[in-house]
């Protein structure tokens, strides 16, 4: 399958079109995937991005996951 991120903003409404740093092509893998967020985290919430979830096809792995600092 393939493995995508879906953005949501501050009120939890899912952000169709995301902008920069925001890919919005599949990953090849879950590994990938999440080695993604974990490089640009701050940079999504910087662009607005305040959670997301991981979907492998379309299936939710799981989310919504914040990306606020603990």
């Amino acid at each position: 399958m393939s493995w995508t991120w879906q953005y949501f903003d501050n009120d939890g409404v899912i952000i169709d079109t995301p902008v920069e740093p925001c890919v919005t092509s599949a990953f090849p893998s879950q590994i990938d995937a999440e080695a993604f967020v974990s490089d640009t985290w701050p940079e999504l919430r910087t662009a607005g991005i305040s959670a997301v979830t991981l979907l492998d096809g379309d299936r939710v792995v799981y989310g919504p996951m914040s990306l606020d600092p603990a």
